[in-house]
């Protein structure tokens, strides 16, 4: 019987990682041809505060709403979430492929924010499966899933961009009706919903925040993981400018050095963070992590020549551990019961970063580029090493006893 319930595990746990890749592929799909969509659409030259905000709108959808799809979850399941999730972002790709409008193209993103946050529902489903000292490995796994997607995604939306602008759009509702028809057919439920009422505060992100807060472990933790995603988004927003700025490369050289970033990230989660865990303990992982990264950023910043950004993408990869043993860790911090409701507050406080760190990095980067432009890499650096006391401070793991049910 045990090695029956295994068998399905490893299925599902398959499927969630399928789904998710292709979930990621889609978004990476329409990602090549927004700037020359908006223009075309809005009817002008200069994007302006338009490519910013059409960006910033998907992540402010995503903190909004992941606390509520992953509290629906822990209520009625997690499958039902999910395939209403997928069906509403097949529909609303199609919708944008023929948005006519700027008005339009906005509303869509936003919808697609909203069903992009049920990637918190796959972290619980991805919970709910799996033994609590096998939650770094896949959650590992399921960040590697992020780096395929992006390799796929842009790679051919770029090329079916450049026969129809408005082709990606429609590719990505095939995508996602191929993860939706797989989850209807396969997908098993992982986690039978307690019912009842719906608690009001559930739909609200700032009272999920503090929910979270509540928990004397999880606090500290997820001050760090707050502070390593905004570390994170340092070279998601200035690595294009900084190889143009520094290493003047042109668009190939650009394009190649996110494409091996997203190879070895995809490695580097799937056969490393969560062996690297298992072995030395989660907390020695994190502070590994940290420790390759504060040397990269701190390398790249002093670095003269462009090839020498290349060799440091095995370290930056390497830092990018953390990411998934910080969940795992985070994760035995609740019950069963609010597994949902946690990933889906972790995944607001990620969207919360992607809205507030691309802004304040920006700005630095501007503001001294002229003089010392790997200053923010070198500030990025810092604010990860300050989390380390956090994780060499032994504290106690697992649930939280009577917390785990306040709301």
């Amino acid at each position: 019987m045990t090695r029956i319930f295994r068998d399905r595990s490893k299925a599902a746990f398959g499927l969630i990682l399928a789904t998710v890749a292709l979930d990621i592929a889609g978004l990476g799909l329409v990602m090549p041809i927004i700037p020359r969509l908006l223009r075309e659409v809005g009817h002008t030259g200069d994007l302006g505060w338009r490519f910013g905000a059409f960006l910033g709108l998907y992540a402010l959808m995503q903190f909004l709403c992941a606390p509520v799809l992953g509290a629906i979850s822990d209520k009625v399941g997690r499958r039902p979430v999910l395939l209403v999730s997928l069906a509403g972002a097949a529909i609303d790709y199609v919708f944008m492929a023929f948005a006519p409008t700027l008005a339009w193209l906005f509303v869509g993103r936003a919808i697609a924010g909203i069903t992009g946050a049920n990637l918190a529902v796959a972290q619980a489903y991805i919970a709910d499966i799996t033994p609590e000292e096998q939650r770094a490995r896949r959650f590992g796994l399921f960040s590697a899933m992020f780096g395929i997607g992006f390799i796929l995604g842009p790679l051919l939306g770029g090329f079916l961009g450049a026969a129809w602008v408005r082709a990606p759009f429609l590719a990505a509702a095939a995508l996602n009706g191929v993860n939706l028809l797989m989850a209807i057919f396969i997908l098993p439920e992982s986690h039978k919903g307690k019912g009842g009422a719906f608690d009001r505060k559930a739909f609200n992100p700032f009272a999920s925040l503090r929910w979270a807060a509540a928990f004397p472990a999880l606090l500290p933790l997820m001050v760090a993981f707050a502070a390593l995603n905004i570390v994170g988004e340092v070279g998601g927003t200035i690595w294009v400018l900084y190889g143009e700025d520094k290493f003047a490369w042109d668009p190939w050289t650009i394009g190649f050095s996110l494409a091996g970033f997203g190879a070895f990230t995809a490695l580097t989660q799937a056969f490393v963070a969560g062996p690297l865990a298992e072995r030395f303990g989660e907390r020695k992982a994190l502070t590994f992590g940290i420790l390759c990264d504060a040397f990269a950023y701190v390398a790249i910043a002093l670095a003269t020549k462009g090839w020498m950004a290349f060799l440091l993408l095995p370290m930056f990869c390497l830092g990018g551990v953390g990411q998934p043993v910080i969940q795992s860790l985070l994760s035995r911090q609740v019950g069963e019961d609010q597994q949902g409701r946690l990933q889906g507050v972790l995944a607001s406080l990620a969207s919360l970063a992607s809205i507030i760190g691309p802004v304040v990095i920006a700005q630095v980067y501007f503001a001294s580029r002229a003089w010392f432009p790997g200053l923010v890499w070198v500030a990025g650096a810092a604010l990860g090493l300050m989390c380390l006391p956090i994780f060499l401070t032994r504290r106690p793991d697992g649930p939280q006893g009577k917390l785990a049910q306040q709301d």
